[in-house]
């Protein structure tokens, strides 16, 4: 700030550029605590979340979920006639993403004391912002401005319009067949909503799918994607796009074969969302992730704050919502003069972003996992041993789904005797997650989980079963 800044009251106490669930949260956490907060946004206030990935994906997702869920009940398959109605699921998925209209978020806002600015926001130097030519300040300032699609550089696919995961999760029609590049989260979460509407669905992935969770989980997911009638190809890569005149679209591979659809959608990975935020004007390299500490202040600095899918830690709306609310509440105290607690698990730290993070893939099986996979924590040097259990042999389970197919892990940490990882994959196994979780935040020891009695007849009896698979220790 210059000496005539300094000499002036600022604008705001804090501003938080990106209105996104993420940007949301850290302002409604600050502002509870009576500082002065304004966000900047340039597109829906509400974000990618809101309009282009979660809500949007998940009721793409939910109809075919329910349908396949009914045909695997003996009594539910038999009044079963018909496919999906892609319109109506199509119109269902308009209303999650409220039609594309803010206007009830922005209500929010404002009844909730933070002040809206319209706009691209750059900085242009430090506790400085400028949107559309108007420099406004504040003593902090948050980033949470997440992370956008990468395009990989293959001949020939920026001219045919690929679809990302903006416009796959708003498409107005279902095209007739689809091509998904990437075997990942979106990938195949995608490929299994689309394949579900009636699109002859082709996914190739370079390696296997879901390569960041347990070996099984890939493995599942790709034999129900193939039940589905999605062409699932492990090991191959584009090597040139064309459309031609009447708008049908050819993919060439490195194994010699081609694909043919009306549309490809590339799902290969994301990039901090940092290129055009006037971030070298503070030192910092835009296109770069924003390194931050557990209190989501950027490194170097004692005003810059990074939140959510920018920081690179993990991306996730929900972890990003977490490390939202240690932010907002860190930075009031520190503009108040606040004790801060930003000790491990303390109030204004975002500890469980490095161990104990949940998530779960609504693919078909969903794929669920709180912690670590067994790879990463031995990576980490922990002493392991490892439990599974098919879901299958569960009574709850079977009455989900007739022939239910399923597996579930635990990682323990045998010095300490906690768990430190849980994968569960199968039908409805979402709402398993959050007890996993518990047990990893609050390591609750082995022998005190054997008192944790799950209900009859549950899926959850899964626990009693991976204990026992265990021993008492």
């Amino acid at each position: 700030m210059t000496a005539a800044q300094n000499e002036q009251e600022p604008d705001y106490d804090l501003i938080v550029i990106g209105a996104g669930p993420v940007g949301e949260n850290v302002a409604d956490y600050a502002v509870k605590r009576g500082i002065r907060v304004a966000v900047v946004e340039s597109e829906l206030v509400g974000g990618e979340c809101s309009y282009w990935a979660c809500m949007p994906s998940k009721a793409l997702l939910r109809s075919g979920h329910a349908l396949r869920a009914a045909e695997r009940l003996g009594g539910a398959r038999q009044a079963i006639a018909g496919r999906l109605d892609a319109s109506a699921v199509l119109a269902r998925r308009d209303a999650f993403a409220s039609d594309w209209k803010d206007d009830g978020q922005v209500e929010w806002l404002s009844s909730a004391g933070i002040d809206l600015i319209r706009g691209h926001a750059r900085l242009t130097g430090p506790r400085t912002v400028d949107v559309g030519g108007r420099t406004y300040t504040a003593r902090a300032v948050a980033v949470a401005t997440g992370s956008v699609p990468v395009l990989p550089d293959i001949p020939g696919l920026r001219d045919v319009g690929p679809w990302g995961t903006r416009e796959a999760t708003s498409a107005s029609s279902v095209p007739s067949r689809l091509l998904v590049v990437g075997g990942g989260v979106a990938g195949t979460e995608l490929a299994t909503a689309w394949a579900s509407l009636g699109s002859a669905v082709t996914l190739v992935a370079r390696d296997g799918l879901l390569e960041r969770e347990e070996p099984f989980a890939g493995e599942l997911v790709a034999q129900a994607l193939a039940q589905i009638g999605v062409d699932v190809r492990i090991g191959a890569s584009p090597t040139r796009v064309d459309r031609d005149q009447a708008g049908v679209v050819t993919t060439a591979l490195d194994d010699g074969t081609t694909v043919v659809s009306e549309e490809i959608l590339i799902a290969t990975g994301r990039r901090p969302h940092t290129l055009d935020l006037g971030v070298e004007t503070v030192g910092l390299t835009p296109g770069d992730w924003l390194r931050v500490d557990d209190t989501m202040l950027v490194s170097g600095t004692d005003w810059l704050y990074a939140v959510g899918d920018v920081n690179g830690r993990a991306l996730l709306t929900h972890q990003g919502k977490y490390q939202a609310r240690a932010a907002g509440e860190v930075i009031a105290a520190r503009l108040t003069g606040t004790p801060v607690a930003a000790e491990p698990w303390g109030a204004h730290a975002a500890t469980a972003d490095h161990a104990a993070v949940p998530h779960v893939i609504f693919t078909d099986p969903e794929v669920a996992r709180a912690g670590l996979t067994e790879a990463q924590a031995r990576a980490q040097g922990i002493p392991v041993r490892v439990v599974e259990y098919e879901l299958g042999w569960v009574a709850g389970a079977k009455l989900h789904a007739d022939g239910y197919q399923g597996r579930a892990k635990l990682v323990v940490d045998e010095d300490r005797q906690v768990i430190v990882g849980a994968t569960f994959v199968g039908q409805d196994v979402a709402e398993l997650l959050h007890s996993a979780t518990v047990a990893i935040v609050g390591e609750v020891p082995l022998p005190r989980l054997w008192h944790a009695v799950p209900s009859y007849p549950t899926i959850g009896e899964v626990w009693l079963r991976l204990l026992e698979e265990y021993g008492r220790p």
